[in-house]
């Protein structure tokens, strides 16, 4: 059939495509490439809709390249379809070129970043959310994994969930090819295993030779009639499929064909019939929607009130899906303890539970933020996010609109120990390009933190504490990201005390009672930790005799000290002192540790006493 040797025809040429780029960029994965090649071909011309106008349409089908090493032939199925030049192909890896060495957004047929392997299918379950039950159009999503991968936790993470939502437009295709990266994979061609996990993960199963284009147009056909579960493609393929010397042999992971380049590629240009396929003819509709977003009306809160941040958070967040409902919340279990189940209560079509599996959590709201379809709040406690940084590291590169909430930071959460206890998620978010970390002290300012990261393109991090904390600021406070608040002043400042969250209220302790000695303190709220406000330290810094007391929550290395430390390094004439927990803390109530860990009213004071 003409058809079937024109996909046959296509895979060949996207090999031979692929074995060309990888030789002009002297490195890259050409077998990984050929083991897809009549996947790649049967998806791009057969089964996806999608458009080249607008590859990213919101109605267009997804394919998320998990095993993102894959590349060349990625670009090389887009190239074949007409998006761009073939000769563009031969710009692999090159410092001005977009086709990098694995795929990111910069790519206008790029949705995420991949490379770091096991994320894929987290991600395109998101997307598969997002088009199942708020889109509600029929665009599928087509997740390609590679077997290596399949050993990541996350994989499985990813299709427990996907089962339990009924994503019956996912369909997850696993280029089963034996050999992993420096030896053959652990299940290699045992294909009963493979099927017998994923039916128990709840996926309907297709076992299909990988290299037969008759069998994958029919086991997709079939993927797309299943209906309330998702469907799993496991392939059986071949590592190098059809370069002579080569295919299902190991010690080929990684590097161009060199000198058998040639020969191969006139071996696979001798099975060609010169034969074209034609994309499938696609008339994009998709709901138009909008992100924009804001509190649907302003906080309401008596000054001295005692409400913790973490329950603020909740009720800001009812208040943007008040005024916007692409306003979407994901927790992994901990909602009763985040306080988004107030977003559930109210919206409880809006909240999709991902259970503990904190990875899947932040793959999923990447997936569900992708082509501006929502605003994903992600909540767990701050600590477990230490579980996801891959995922947030590879979210940064994809460009991603993804908004976490970590609750219960530091040691004044209390009786339940270091083992929940975020003392590092300064840092790690504070690592992440273009996050921006947000550290509000009381109710009006969480509330105001979740509309500014609302209404942003990118990723951002709030810290919320667990301690009910007073009130400081009056309702009609406004807020900017990278503005600090100076919160307790006087004209005869001598130090500059500068805490955030539960640290801001032991300042103003400290102050209280300093003043009463005769030593006034002005007191710094940074609101935002990335940006740091360095313009307002140091004005405020040089108002107080050049002397800083910074206090922190959080270990020492990379949390607000640092940040405090990295504003003023270029300054003269500053001296700063920084208590921080210095040890791994243990259990006890919140104020015992506090004091406990140095970092309460009464070493402020005893640091503020020792510039004399």
């Amino acid at each position: 059939m003409a058809k079937l040797q024109a996909l046959q025809d296509v895979a060949n040429r996207l090999r031979i495509n692929s074995i060309k780029a990888t030789q002009a960029s002297k490195s890259g994965h050409p077998t990984s490439c050929a083991s897809m090649a009549e996947i790649m071909s049967v998806l791009f011309f057969d089964t996806m809709r999608y458009s080249l106008k607008e590859p990213r349409h919101p109605a267009s089908d997804r394919l998320v390249l998990s095993k993102g090493h894959s590349a060349p032939i990625l670009y090389a199925a887009w190239a074949e379809a007409g998006l761009f030049p073939v000769s563009d192909l031969l710009n692999l890896r090159k410092i001005d070129s977009d086709l990098e060495g694995h795929p990111t957004p910069r790519l206008n047929f790029v949705d995420v970043a991949t490379g770091s392997l096991g994320q894929g299918l987290s991600v395109a379950a998101g997307m598969a959310v997002i088009g199942k039950y708020f889109d509600k159009t029929d665009f599928r999503t087509y997740c390609l994994i590679g077997d290596g991968e399949s050993a990541e936790g996350s994989i499985w993470e990813a299709m427990a969930f996907a089962s339990h939502y009924k994503l019956d437009n996912l369909c997850a295709i696993f280029d089963i090819n034996r050999l992993g990266q420096s030896e053959p994979t652990s299940l290699q061609h045992n294909l009963d295993i493979y099927e017998a996990r994923a039916k128990a993960f709840g996926f309907e199963t297709i076992v299909v030779d990988g290299h037969d284009v008759a069998a994958l147009v029919e086991a997709f056909a079939k993927a797309s009639s299943t209906k309330g579960r998702p469907t799993a493609i496991l392939a059986k393929t071949y590592k190098g499929k059809g370069f002579p010397d080569i295919e299902d042999k190991d010690n080929w992971h990684g590097k161009p064909l060199g000198d058998k380049a040639d020969y191969v590629i006139k071996h696979l240009e001798g099975q060609l019939k010169n034969l074209s396929a034609a994309i499938q003819p696609f008339n994009p509709v998709a709901p138009e929607i909008s992100l924009k977003v804001s509190l649907n009306e302003p906080p309401s809160y008596k000054l001295g009130d005692k409400i913790a941040t973490r329950q603020a958070y909740g009720t800001s967040l009812v208040k943007l899906g008040n005024t916007n409902p692409r306003v979407l919340a994901f927790d992994g279990d901990t909602k009763n303890s985040t306080f988004s189940e107030t977003y559930k209560k109210a919206f409880p079509d809006r909240y999709i539970e991902c259970f503990i599996a904190e990875q899947n959590l932040v793959g999923v709201g990447i997936g569900a933020g992708c082509r501006g379809r929502a605003i994903p709040f992600v909540s767990t406690f701050a600590a477990f996010f230490s579980r996801a940084f891959d995922q947030l590291r590879m979210g940064a590169i994809s460009q991603a609109n993804i908004k976490c909430v970590g609750s219960h930071c530091g040691v004044s959460i209390g009786e339940d120990g270091p083992s929940q206890m975020a003392l590092e998620d300064l840092a790690m978010f504070r690592t992440i390009p273009g996050c921006n970390v947000f550290y509000p002290s009381d109710a009006v300012s969480m509330e105001r933190a979740t509309e500014l990261a609302a209404q942003r393109k990118g990723i951002d991090f709030i810290r919320t504490s667990r301690p009910a904390t007073p009130v400081i600021y009056a309702n009609d406070t406004v807020f900017e990201i990278g503005k600090s608040k100076v919160v307790r002043k006087s004209d005869n400042d001598k130090v500059l005390l500068i805490g955030a969250g539960i640290t801001l209220h032991e300042a103003l302790k400290a102050a209280d009672q300093l003043a009463d000695q005769g030593v006034n303190c002005r007191v710094l709220d940074p609101f935002t930790i990335k940006p740091i406000d360095a313009a307002g330290i140091l004005e405020n810094a040089k108002a107080c005799n050049g002397k800083i007391v910074v206090v922190e929550d959080h270990y020492p290395e990379g949390g607000l000290g640092e940040a405090v430390a990295g504003a003023i390094s270029n300054s003269t004439g500053i001296t700063m002192k920084h208590l921080a927990v210095r040890e791994i803390p243990r259990s006890g109530p919140p104020a015992d540790l506090i004091e406990k860990y140095g970092i309460g009213s009464n070493s402020i004071i005893s640091a503020v006493k020792s510039f004399a």
